[in-house]
C-alpha cells in the first residue's frame, strides 16, 4: 500500500530546454560566487528564505526546478545572494503549471496511480531487506485504517497521523512495511514517529522522488487470527509546509475492509469545495461531493475496497 499527498512533477519535452537553461545558469552562478551549497543555504535563511541543500543541489543538476510559490520567492533571494542581475534565473523558468481541479485529478487518479518510478520503490525495498514485497503473498491482512491529514495555514501538509489494525494469517507476524510518497520532494522527507505498539526498524529515503520506505516493527509478534493495532505519524517542518496540490490519497494494492480518511484544514485556509474520489482496477472514476463540518474538516469512508486508489481533493 502506498500513501501520498500528490504526484511529483513530470517534465515534458517542451520543458526540457527551460529546465536545462535554468540549471546551467545556476551552476555557473554558484561556481562564480565561490560559495558552497551550505553557505548559500545559510545566507538564504538569514534573508528569510528556507531552501534545503538537497533542493539547491537538484536545481543546479536539473533533476528538479523551483515550482511552488515559496521556491520561486527563494530564487529571487538566491539571485541576490549570488550577486547576479534580478530576474536572470527566474526568467529561465517556464510558467507555473495549472492548479485547477481537473489537472489535480488527472495526476492522482490515473489508472497507474504510482507517483514515482516503480524502480525507485524496488530499490528501497531491496535496501530494507524486502525485495519481493510487491509480489509475495502476505500473511498480514489490513483490516482497518484511519488517516488524519492536517493542512496548514499556507495550504501545505503539516502532518498525517495513521492508525491501522492488522490480522495475522499465520503465526509470528511482527512487522508492516510503510511506503510513503511525499508530494513535494523539494521539501525533503517527513519525520516518521511511532505513537503506539510499534517502532521503526530499517528505513530508507529516496530524496529525488520524495519516497520513504520503513519497517514498522510490532511490540510483539502476533499469531494466526490475532489482531494488532499500531499508530504512527509523518510530520513536516514548516512553514512553508510541503505543497500537497490539494489532494491526499492512499493506493491499496490489496483489499482493505475499512478505510477512513479525514482532512482537517487550518481556519485560515478553508476550501470552497471538497470531494472524494476512487477507482478500482479499470472501473470508471467514482467522485462524490463532501461538505465541511463545524471543525473545518471533511471525511470519507471506503468499505471492502481495493485494489485501487481512494482520496479526497479540494479547491479554494
Amino acid at each position: 500500500m502506498v500513501a501520498g499527498s500528490a504526484a511529483d512533477r513530470v517534465t515534458t519535452d517542451d520543458e526540457e530546454e527551460p529546465r536545462t537553461a535554468f540549471a546551467t545558469a545556476l551552476r555557473s552562478a554558484i561556481a562564480t560566487s565561490g560559495l558552497s551549497l551550505d553557505r548559500i543555504q545559510a545566507r538564504l535563511l538569514a534573508r528569510g528564505a528556507s531552501v534545503s541543500v538537497t533542493a539547491l543541489s537538484y536545481w543546479q543538476s536539473g533533476k528538479r526546478q523551483p515550482e511552488r510559490q515559496s521556491s520561486l520567492s527563494a530564487v529571487r533571494v538566491l539571485e541576490e545572494v549570488l550577486a547576479i542581475p534580478a530576474g536572470s534565473l527566474l526568467s529561465l523558468l517556464p510558467p507555473p503549471r495549472p492548479r485547477g481541479a481537473s489537472s489535480r485529478r488527472s495526476r492522482a487518479t490515473t489508472e497507474q496511480p504510482l507517483t514515482f518510478p516503480l524502480e525507485a520503490l524496488q530499490a528501497l525495498l531491496e535496501k530494507v531487506g524486502a525485495p519481493n514485497a510487491l509480489e509475495q503473498h502476505h500473511q498480514l491482512k489490513l483490516v482497518g485504517l484511519h488517516d488524519l491529514c492536517e493542512i496548514a495555514e499556507d495550504g501545505g501538509q503539516r502532518a498525517v497521523t495513521a492508525r491501522a489494525v492488522f490480522q495475522a494469517g499465520a503465526d509470528g507476524q511482527d512487522r508492516w512495511l510503510l511506503v510513503y510518497a511525499q508530494g513535494d520532494p523539494e521539501a525533503g522527507p517527513p519525520v516518521l514517529n511511532t505513537l503506539r505498539n510499534c517502532h521503526v526498524g530499517r528505513a530508507e529515503v529516496d530524496d529525488e522522488h520524495g519516497l520513504t520506505v520503513a519497517e514498522l516493527l510490532f511490540d510483539r509478534p502476533i499469531d494466526r487470527g490475532e489482531t494488532h493495532l499500531i499508530e504512527y505519524s509523518l510530520t513536516n517542518p514548516g512553514p512553508p509546509y510541503p505543497e500537497c496540490r490539494n489532494t491526499h490519497y492512499r493506493e491499496f494494492r490489496r483489499p482493505v475492509r475499512e478505510y477512513l480518511l479525514e482532512i482537517r484544514f487550518d481556519s485560515d485556509t478553508v476550501p470552497e469545495k471538497c470531494w472524494q474520489y476512487s477507482r478500482q482496477g479499470t472501473s470508471p472514476l467514482d467522485r462524490r461531493d463532501l461538505k465541511l463540518d463545524q471543525n473545518n474538516g471533511v471525511h470519507a469512508v471506503a468499505l471492502d475496497f481495493g485494489p485501487g486508489v481512494f482520496g479526497i481533493d479540494w479547491e479554494y
